[in-house]
Order: structure tokens, then C-alpha cells, then sequence
């Protein structure tokens, strides 16, 4: 195997070596190990935001889908107060309060859990 195909090109003088500059996806594998090297970046927070993205996109989509396919009028009454409404909107609606509610009740439990472990932490100390 010559010293080019090994990563080490030679300068032309006296005999030193240095390292061959390579793109990354020519071909051939990373110092790491090509697929050891994909394995280990695999998994980054803007890979999980990007897929987050793509699920949120693709949810609208068809929530959009599911709003155009029902929208004949209903009456809706709340609190005493009466309106008519896309039968697609009053059901999106009734979706976001309920998911408000159930963030709501998931941030006090963070918040307790927070308290805790930080009456925790100071008894650990003292």
C-alpha cells in the first residue's frame, strides 16, 4: 500500500510526512471508522428537533385535512354563551383547552418534583 492510499502524502522535502486533507463521503473511512463515526452522531438535539418538525408538519396536515372535511355549522354553548361554529374549529378548540389543561397539570408536578429534590439536595448538604 503506498502512502497516499494510507492518508500520508509526502511534502518532497526532507522525507517529512503530513497528513492528507480529505473531504468527508469520499469514500473511504473516517480516522474514526466510517460507520462508527455515523453511529456516534446518529442521535443530536437538531436531529430530534428536525424530526419533532417533520411529526408537527405532518400532524397539522392532517388536522387541516380533518377541519376542511367538517365544516358544517353547530351551535355551541359555553358558560352561557352561544355561537355557532365550524363543527372542525369547536372540536379544535375543545383539543387545545384540553391539552392547556393537561400542561398545566404536567408544569405543577415538574415544579413539586423540582422542590423536592431541591429540599433533597439541601438536607444531602447540611
Amino acid at each position: 500500500m503506498s502512502e497516499k492510499t494510507r492518508g500520508w502524502s509526502d511534502d518532497g522535502e526532507n522525507g517529512q510526512h503530513e497528513p492528507e486533507v480529505r473531504p468527508p463521503g469520499d469514500g473511504e473511512s473516517s480516522v474514526r471508522g466510517g460507520t462508527e463515526a455515523r453511529k456516534e452522531q446518529s442521535h443530536t438535539r437538531t436531529a430530534g428537533t428536525w424530526a419533532a418538525v417533520v411529526v408537527a408538519t405532518i400532524a397539522l396536515i392532517i388536522l387541516l385535512i380533518f377541519i376542511l372535511q367538517n365544516l358544517q355549522a353547530v351551535t355551541v354553548t359555553f358558560l352561557g354563551v352561544r355561537g355557532a361554529l365550524p363543527l372542525g374549529v369547536a372540536l379544535l378548540f375543545a383539543a387545545a383547552i384540553g391539552g392547556l389543561l393537561v400542561a398545566l397539570v404536567g408544569a405543577a408536578r415538574i415544579m413539586q418534583l423540582r422542590r423536592s429534590g431541591k429540599r433533597k439536595k439541601r438536607g444531602k448538604v447540611s
